[in-house]
């Protein structure tokens, strides 16, 4: 089954019970800070085993200490419930 971009409605809906989470160029982003670079991608690591079981890849980007995770569902052009359910499940790392 196809993913379904999100209403405007939806997502600020769904962000309100994401903390940190936010629309930023029309996808769901959120900033990390760790304590070095080795815990940082330890949590890289972490994401990486629960969206490739999902079969959801967020985008990511990492320097030293700091992690942003971009979410989006390319095939449905925008913000999906998969991204939330990706966060949600990233939240709980």
């Amino acid at each position: 089954m196809a993913a379904t971009k999100l209403s405007k409605v939806e997502i600020s809906s769904a962000i309100a019970q994401l903390a940190g989470w936010a629309v930023v160029d029309d996808k769901l982003q959120k900033n990390f800070k760790f304590r070095d670079f080795v815990e940082a991608f330890g949590f890289i690591s972490k994401v990486a085993i629960i969206s490739e079981k999902m079969g959801h890849h967020p985008e990511l980007f990492n320097v030293y200490n700091k992690v942003r995770i971009d979410l989006v569902t390319h095939d449905a052009d925008g913000i999906s419930a998969l991204d939330i359910e990706l966060a949600q499940k990233i939240d709980k790392l």
